[in-house]
C-alpha cells in the first residue's frame, strides 16, 4: 500500500476548523494515541486524529448509559454518516466537523473506510453483550475494533517505495492491532465488569479457575488468576511480535509514531506480568516522562532496526 496521493494544497478554513475540532478530542480523550501521532507530519497526524474522533464517537455510543434499543440506532445513524463520507455527500460546511475533517482525510489518502464500518460492527456485538468462548472468537471481535483501525491507519502511513514484503503491511497491522486490544482487555478488566462485561475467552477462565468473575479488588477464590494474566500476556507478545513486522516496512516518521503508540502498550503489558493483581486494584497506566521516552526511541528508529536485524537472523 504505497501512497500515491500527494496534495500541497492548504486545506480551506472550514476544513481545519474541523480538524482543529479532531485534534482536540484526540488530545483529550487518547493520550498514548496522541504521544504517537504527534510524531506524524502534519497532513498525516490530522488524517489519523479525524480517523480517532470518529472512532471514539462509535466507542462511546457502545459504552453510554443510554438504552441499549437507542444505541443500536445511533450506531445506525453513524453508519449512515460513514455512508455520506464515503460517497463523497459531506460538504465543508457541514455541521459536524468529525464528518468533515474525515471527509477530507479520505479524499487525501487511500483510506479503507470499510474498516470503520467493522469498527461499528465490533461495538454492536458490545451492544448485544455478546460473550466469547474461545481465543478464535474473541479474535474476531479484536479484529473488528481494533485490527480493522490499524488497516485503516495503515491508509494514512503508506509503506516505503520498494519495501520489501509490503504485501503483508495489511496483516501486520491488523495483528498488531490484536495486539494492542488484549493489553487493553487486560488492563481493563475489573471495569468491564464492572459494566457487565466479560472479554476474556470463557475456556481460559474455566483453565485458570476464574469464571466467577472479577466484581472486586480480589480474584476468585481458589483461582489461578496470575496464571491466567501470564498465559495471556505470552499470547499478547506473540502477537505483538508478529505484528512488530510492520515498522521496517514504514518511512522514518510512521515507523515512530507506530513504535510509540505499541511501545507504550508493551510497557502496560510488563507491568501487568510483573503484577498481575495490579489490574484488579485499579488501572495501570504510564506517567508522562516513560512515554515521552518511547516516543523518542521510536523516533530513533531502534525499534525498527530490532525487527530487521532479527528477520535477517531468522532468514540466515
Amino acid at each position: 500500500m504505497i501512497r500515491t496521493v500527494e496534495h500541497t494544497a492548504q486545506p480551506s478554513a472550514p476544513v481545519l476548523a474541523a480538524y482543529s475540532y479532531c485534534e482536540t478530542v484526540t488530545g483529550q480523550q487518547a493520550r498514548n494515541f496522541a504521544y504517537g501521532i504527534r510524531l506524524l507530519p502534519t497532513p498525516e497526524r490530522r488524517a489519523m486524529s479525524a480517523l480517532y474522533a470518529f472512532s471514539r464517537r462509535v466507542d462511546d455510543i457502545g459504552d453510554g448509559d443510554l438504552a441499549d434499543d437507542i444505541k443500536a440506532t445511533r450506531l445506525d445513524d453513524t453508519r449512515a454518516l460513514l455512508a455520506r463520507v464515503r460517497d463523497g455527500r459531506v460538504d465543508e460546511d457541514d455541521t459536524d466537523p468529525v464528518a468533515v475533517a474525515l471527509s477530507h482525510a479520505a479524499a487525501r489518502f487511500p483510506i479503507p473506510l470499510g474498516g470503520l464500518d467493522e469498527l461499528i460492527d465490533g461495538v454492536q456485538m458490545d451492544v448485544r453483550g455478546e460473550t466469547y468462548e474461545t481465543w478464535d472468537d474473541l479474535k474476531a471481535y479484536c479484529r473488528c475494533v481494533a485490527g480493522a483501525i490499524g488497516r485503516i491507519s495503515l491508509g494514512v502511513f503508506g509503506t516505503e517505495p520498494g519495501a520489501r514484503g509490503a504485501e503483508r503491511a495489511p496483516e501486520y497491522a491488523d495483528t498488531l492491532g490484536l495486539a494492542l486490544q488484549l493489553t487493553n482487555i487486560l488492563r481493563d478488566v475489573r471495569e468491564d465488569a464492572e459494566g457487565g462485561r466479560t472479554y476474556l475467552p470463557a475456556d481460559d477462565l474455566a483453565k485458570f479457575g476464574c469464571s466467577a468473575g472479577f466484581a472486586g479488588p480480589l480474584p476468585p477464590e481458589g483461582s489461578d488468576f496470575a496464571g491466567l494474566v501470564h498465559f495471556e500476556v505470552r499470547r499478547a507478545r506473540a502477537l505483538f511480535a508478529e505484528g512488530y513486522r510492520l515498522l521496517p516496512l514504514l518511512d522514518r516518521r510512521s515507523g515512530a509514531c507506530v513504535a510509540a503508540m505499541a511501545g507504550i502498550y508493551r510497557r502496560l503489558l510488563d507491568r501487568i506480568e510483573r503484577d498481575p493483581g495490579a489490574v484488579l486494584r485499579g488501572r495501570v497506566s504510564l506517567p508522562g516522562r516513560e512515554k515521552a521516552y518511547v516516543a523518542v526511541r521510536g523516533l530513533s528508529g531502534l525499534d525498527a532496526r530490532h525487527v530487521t536485524r532479527g528477520t535477517v537472523r531468522r532468514r540466515a
